[in-house]
């Protein structure tokens, strides 16, 4: 755990250099405040001396101290406001950094992270997690520089008064640290696993917010509750343990603080009878041992503080550390006006190593045709899709675009070249018109009505309140699911890709607009290289190519008459199975 602390700090360090003037500003603040601080004693004490016996007592003198004393309260509590300032924005500034981090690195990933990690624990970590280490680092700034020179400070001051007791707290104090590190070493861990959980219970809100349908429809519900109380009784443990361990802190270091001040009270008590230190200085004493202790029981604090955020700050900079997709080449080349010639040789393919997915797939297409892929659930459909896109790149063989691989090509510029409309719909939060220019950002307002008049989904954008300046929620609000993917449509339609990827696009759509849409397919696919995914075999009629896949291999091949004379062929008996009666 030592050294599992030491590299967070290090990486805590290198987000806070960035910002070492707002650094440099605290720690010379919390030094004046401390100073200041630690002169109302020795103000206290003057006035305590001043009060020789009853009936003899110099008020003029003690009316200046109390003038001075609140010169001094009034200054302190400006310096720690600036204080407070800037250890604010040391803070707040070094989350905003580490979450920018986070999110970036999120663009950066790999699907195969994506796909195989819990979304809602990778959302806790970005947002939960950040949000605890923000707090335990804000708690270090206001009380870890404070206290330490609060005890630098303090330390002088009795010096000063008088040594013999002075090493009497001294040597008493650092019982503190003991316990505090007996007690930190039980919280990192507790913290650790609490976070752990909390993703954990994330994941499972998401996951049920986003399937609430299917949740109901399969009467889920008490399942899921059940479910959730599992993780939310283990996350109830975890908690409790964390904050066990963590609230013994203050307890234990006051305890043994309570006994340094009885211990240098009785003490000074002895001394001031005998007339070596006076009732004053013994007063401004006993209140530097109090001041003394104090950040012992804050640092305590902070120190249990840290180890929950450290805790949190370990599951985020894992993150950030994740490996990347690997980077386009160097010499990466920008794919401009494909013709669309497709060539897959020898591709072999699996999303886990011992489960074979595709294996020794070839195909040849040539610039404008159409290709339908068709086949049982699990063929690899989808995959050779995932694969022409480089989501993933493939494990053996090659694919080539006009005769370049894809793997030498820069990624953008290969995903530029082909418009995607898939079963799954997609909007973001905005308008309808800045969900349509998602792939075509310049376009004119009439390009956009032209593209929805295409795609026929402009008769019902014109029905919302704003138009095409409605403004709709994340995946598209109140929209129905035919209507979100008539969106979708639309904006393949308005930036018009030389290539084209069609992946159930019209699933959702009812018949009668189903062949209206097909009618405006044909039309943009002319003399594009477009591959076509459907379950409906009646969409692909008019393909060029049709591929048969079965347990990721190519089991037929051909266009739809040639496929339906085959006598008892996969292709012909899946046609009947859908058509007849």
């Amino acid at each position: 755990m030592k050294n599992q602390n030491k590299g967070i700090l290090k990486k805590v360090l290198k987000h806070i250099g960035k910002y070492r003037f707002y650094l440099l500003c605290s720690i010379l603040l919390a030094a004046i405040s401390v100073i200041l601080t630690l002169y109302i004693p020795i103000l206290t004490g003057r006035a305590v001396d001043c009060i020789v016996s009853a009936g003899n007592v110099d008020f003029g003198s003690i009316l200046g101290i109390l003038k001075e004393m609140a010169v001094i309260v009034v200054l302190t509590a400006a310096v720690q406001w600036l204080m407070n300032a800037c250890n604010n924005k040391i803070a707040y500034q070094v989350v905003r950094d580490v979450r920018d981090e986070a999110f970036k690195k999120l663009q950066l990933l790999p699907l195969k992270y994506i796909d195989g990690h819990s979304h809602g624990d990778i959302v806790s970590r970005i947002i939960a997690d950040v949000d605890q280490f923000s707090d335990g680092l804000l708690m270090g700034f206001t009380q870890l520089f404070t206290g330490v020179v609060t005890i630098i400070g303090t330390l002088l001051f009795m010096l000063s008064i008088n040594v013999s007791t002075t090493i009497v707290v001294v040597i008493l104090t650092p019982l503190s640290f003991f316990i505090a590190g007996f007690i930190a070493k039980r919280t990192f861990n507790m913290s650790k696993l609490q976070s752990e959980t909390r993703g954990e219970q994330t994941a499972l809100i998401d996951e049920m917010i986003g399937n609430a349908k299917v949740v109901k429809a399969f009467n889920h519900e008490q399942k899921a509750v059940e479910q959730f109380d599992g993780i939310n009784l283990r996350l109830e443990k975890t908690s409790v343990r964390a904050i066990f361990f963590s609230s013994l802190t203050n307890p234990s270091t006051r305890f043994v603080n309570s006994l340094v001040y009885a211990g240098v009270g009785i003490l000074g008590a002895f001394l001031a009878i005998r007339g070596r230190i006076s009732v004053g200085r013994l007063t401004s004493f006993l209140s530097y041992a109090n001041q003394y202790t104090k950040p012992f029981n804050e640092i305590s604090g902070v120190v249990t503080e840290l180890q929950t955020a450290f805790a949190c700050a370990g599951r985020v900079f894992e993150f950030i550390e994740e490996e990347p997709q690997q980077p386009d080449a160097e010499d990466a080349v920008v794919l401009s006006a494909p013709k669309g010639q497709i060539t897959m040789e020898n591709v072999a393919f699996s999303y886990n190593p011992g489960q074979k997915l595709i294996d020794n797939f070839n195909l040849e297409v040539k610039p404008g045709q159409r290709v339908a892929i068709v086949g049982p659930t699990g063929c690899g459909k989808t995959t050779v899709i995932n694969l022409l896109m480089r989501f993933y790149d493939v494990n053996k063989g090659s694919i080539k675009i006009d005769g370049t691989d894809i793997r030498s090509m820069t990624r953008k510029s290969l995903r530029d070249s082909f418009g995607m409309v898939l079963q799954d719909t997609w909007l973001h939060a905005g308008t309808i018109r800045e969900n349509i220019v998602m792939g075509k950002p310049d376009a004119t307002d009439e390009e956009v009505v032209a593209a929805a008049k295409a795609a026929h989904s402009h008769s019902f954008i014109k029905r919302l309140p704003m138009g095409y300046d409605t403004v709709i929620s994340e995946d598209g609000g109140s929209l129905s699911q035919g209507q979100k993917q008539l969106l979708c449509i639309t904006r393949v339609m308005l930036s018009l890709p030389p290539m084209l990827i069609l992946d159930e696009a019209t699933s959702s759509i009812d018949t009668r607009t189903e062949i209206k849409i097909s009618q405006a397919f044909q039309a943009m696919m002319q003399g594009r290289t477009s591959f076509i995914v459907a379950h409906r075999l009646s969409t692909i009629r008019e393909a060029d190519i049709i591929l048969v896949m079965k347990d990721g291999n190519i089991i037929e091949q051909g266009n739809h008459e040639t496929l339906l004379k085959k006598e008892n062929g996969f292709y012909a008996n899946l046609y009947q199975s859908q058509f007849t009666a």
